[in-house]
């Protein structure tokens, strides 16, 4: 029984699955709306907006996830601490760690999904946005009856992929302690100085969250392509 229950950290870890699970979801649903704004702004006709994206896209991707996790976490309620002092007032904050993680990863992978839906975008056929627009369509009923169903088809394997690396990269969130896998996995494996024993259980969750979102990232794409013509 011992074994089984991972001597008595077992719980310790689904726990920690089923928050790095939720990190993920969460996180995954911050990239997509930022990448949603992202591509619109790749597209739009002013100079100033599309050189702001550009700039997140590249800087954000360029940048390690770690720097930026403890750079939010830790830099940012110090930074406005010390410019609210400079200014004379006493501003006391502390990011919660589930509050910076999410935000932090979901920043992050944003950019990357900004340049999926670009791509996803660039894929549907003009001429059916110039029918719309023919139509009467205003520009955002066209994204939405139009743009927006045809970019997600194209889009599922680009989003599929950024889910696999955010998912993995939610274990860098154990830097500022929340008890996600990887950092339950630390305490079980500090606590019975066993370090290989609950690293490799972690590994094995976070394989079988990864094939589990593969199986349901084939059925969307399946689904997806219901109804399309097979050259």
């Amino acid at each position: 029984m011992s074994r089984f229950d991972l001597h008595g950290y077992g719980p310790l870890l689904l726990e920690g699955a089923r928050l790095t699970v939720y990190v993920g979801v969460c996180a995954m649903a911050l990239a997509v709306l930022l990448g949603l704004i992202g591509m619109w702004c790749k597209f739009s006709p002013s100079p100033l907006v599309r050189f702001v994206v550009d700039t997140y896209t590249t800087v954000v991707r360029g940048v390690p996830e770690l720097v930026l996790i403890l750079l939010v976490y830790y830099g940012v309620p110090t930074f406005i601490q010390d410019v609210s002092a400079h200014f004379g007032r006493n501003i006391y904050i502390a990011l919660d760690p589930f509050t910076a993680g999410v935000a932090t990863i979901g920043f992050i992978y944003g950019a990357f999904a900004t340049e999926v839906f670009r791509g996803a975008r660039l894929a549907v056929p003009k001429g059916q946005i110039e029918a719309a627009r023919a139509c009467g369509m205003s520009g955002p009923l066209t994204f939405r009856r139009i743009l927006l169903p045809q970019m997600m088809r194209f889009a599922l394997p680009g989003l599929g992929n950024v889910w696999m690396i955010l998912i993995k990269a939610t274990a860098l969130i154990s830097v500022i302690q929340l008890p996600e896998l990887m950092r339950s996995a630390d305490i079980a494996a500090r606590n019975t100085r066993k370090p290989f024993t609950f690293f490799f259980a972690a590994s094995l969750i976070y394989l079988a969250i990864t094939i589990i979102s593969n199986i349901v990232q084939h059925w969307a794409e399946r689904r997806a392509a219901r109804g399309l013509r097979r050259a």
